[in-house]
């Protein structure tokens, strides 16, 4: 359990917030969100002891122990993998460094006797002889190979390294575990691991993510951080967003009187918890709604960009044909082969593989940007495309101010370009930057603004999620649920990829497999399963 009492936080004259009094208690998961800027990691750091607060206590219960993400993935390179993960549970590694030491002594003494005889009971009492074990079975159901686990990490690659790190946090079944933002470069099926090993915790977890299905399948709690406050109430993401937006919609209709909103509130918790009841989420087991109250309900004062895409052109009924497709690496992987499909009218179809290289290959083989390695691809005529490719470096590169650098792909004024920036929340100071000074979150939303000005009937989006935050996340997918034209993407978000498509081709070496389902249809089907371990033998 942790305690955190009347805790403020200062940066200069920027107060983030203060008079914060919340208690974590064991058996739930609170997910932290808030606009970027509002502080969510900067609260996870005062409540670990990386930060000092300006004002307030955070106090554990005598005896509990915390574990935290780590964020500086190169801290253990001279360590080995094994290490790294056992060190995750300090008492248990100051221990094991102990013992050691003391039999490396070519002499014991009576007192080293005594001493190693409490360290051995510690040991014990510690789970130690099957911490390895423990170990190397988190470290493989996080996707790090066996023959890697006693591996220096400064041999593996970032992305292992990230898997490792976290691997660290989960080991040893910390009282306490904050993570920040967990499934960053996970793969799909790591992050559906990630989300049953939370759920199925008793500890005190609390994770800040932008992954709204994650976030819908671990938290119980939901820690709000919004108007200079920070608030705690039941449910999840999804209710937390449902009935801000319901709560706004009530404040903007000054007609509506008191007894009717409440009526209205109370119906929407009463859906929404019957909706909760029947969902194979394993978060209903912890009745994560039975403290819902209409005075939980206020509207945010977040601010969504405004995502609008539009078609010049009606697409006709030739899209995409794909024939015999193959792409291989430089290293001389094969990413796919044996590619072969035919986008049809008004389809919105996500690309999926173990390998996220093949989904990058394909869409820049169909965009013109690479060769194939065999096969061949054809676009209908009546079909334009605006493409939203994973690295952006090179459209960066540049000292233009955002409105020069948006006109280059419009051929509109600069009003209408500041226009077009305004919906994706740049203010006045913002426009007049340098593109090659914007973060990675402002410079996806250049980008997705340069798309909007092409008005095409076909959208290539490879990742986009990347570096977005809630709201934009937010925004983005519900308007690819209205679009009316074709959509292909890959996605991280399994929010995003359930919600958007209704077609799923996955890329392996031996061909595709290729349904018209949802998402979740797809990963729990047990036939589909069986035909993907058999594609990528």
């Amino acid at each position: 359990m942790i305690t955190v009492t009347n805790l403020a936080i200062q940066f200069g004259k920027k107060t983030l917030y203060k008079d914060v009094n919340l208690k974590f208690t064991s058996g739930n998961i609170y997910g932290i969100i808030g606009a970027n800027g509002a502080g969510k990691s900067t609260l996870l750091r005062a409540i670990s002891g990386e930060l000092e607060p300006n004002k307030g206590t955070i106090e554990m219960l005598p005896g509990e122990r915390m574990s935290v993400l780590e964020q500086d993935h190169f801290k253990y390179d001279e360590f080995t993998v094994m290490n790294t993960v056992l060190m995750g549970h300090q008492p248990l590694w100051q221990n094991m460094k102990e013992r050691e030491a003391l039999y490396a002594k070519d002499e014991m003494t009576e007192e080293d006797g005594v001493k190693a005889a409490e360290l051995e009971m510690a040991f014990a009492e510690m789970n130690g002889w099957e911490a390895e074990s423990e170990a190397a079975q988190l470290l493989q159901n996080l996707g790090i190979k066996e023959e890697q686990h006693y591996a220096q990490m400064s041999d593996i690659s970032n992305n292992e390294k990230v898997r490792v790190m976290l691997a660290k946090a989960l080991f040893g079944h910390p009282d306490n575990l904050l993570l920040d933002e967990p499934t960053n470069d996970l793969d799909l099926d790591t992050v559906q691991w990630l989300e049953e090993y939370l759920s199925n915790l008793e500890q005190c977890v609390l994770v800040v993510s932008h992954d709204r299905h994650f976030l819908d399948a671990v938290s119980t709690q939901t820690v709000d951080i919004d108007f200079g406050k920070v608030t705690l109430f039941s449910g999840n993401y999804s209710f937390w967003y449902e009935s801000s937006q319901l709560a706004l919609r009530q404040a903007q209709n000054q007609k509506m009187k008191a007894d009717e909103k409440r009526k209205q509130l109370e119906e929407f918790i009463r859906r929404f918890s019957a909706n909760v009841a029947k969902s194979k989420q394993t978060t209903s087991r912890k009745k994560m709604l039975e403290k819902l109250n209409v005075e939980e309900i206020t509207p945010s004062t977040r601010k969504y960009p405004g995502i609008i895409f539009s078609m010049e052109r009606e697409p006709g009924t030739q899209i995409l044909e794909v024939e015999g497709l193959k792409a291989v690496d430089a290293d001389g992987t094969v990413l796919f082969d044996n590619v072969n499909f035919t986008i049809e009218k008004g389809q919105k179809t996500v690309f999926l593989s173990h390998n996220p290289k093949a989904m990058t290959a394909l869409f820049e083989i169909i965009n013109g940007n690479r060769e194939a390695d065999a096969g061949t691809y054809k676009w209908g005529v009546t079909i334009t495309t605006a493409y939203l490719p994973l690295d952006n470096t090179e459209f960066f590169k540049s000292e233009m101010n955002l409105v020069d650098w948006l006109s280059q792909y419009g051929t509109g004024n600069e009003v209408m370009m500041k226009s077009f920036l305004g919906r994706m929340l740049f203010k006045d100071e913002d426009i007049q930057k340098k593109v090659c000074v914007l973060s990675g979150g402002e410079k996806m939303r250049c980008m997705i603004a340069r798309m909007q000005l092409k008005n095409a009937n076909c959208l290539i989006l490879d990742t986009p999620t990347n570096h977005l935050d809630l709201e934009s996340i937010q925004a983005f997918n519900n308007n690819l649920i209205s679009f009316k034209g074709n959509i292909l993407f890959a996605s991280h978000d399994h929010e995003f990829i359930n919600t958007v498509a209704d077609r799923i081709i996955e890329l392996t070496p031996k061909g595709t497999i290729d349904k018209l389902t949802t998402y979740d249809d797809y990963i729990y089907d047990e036939a589909i399963k069986a035909q993907r371990e058999k594609m990528y033998e």
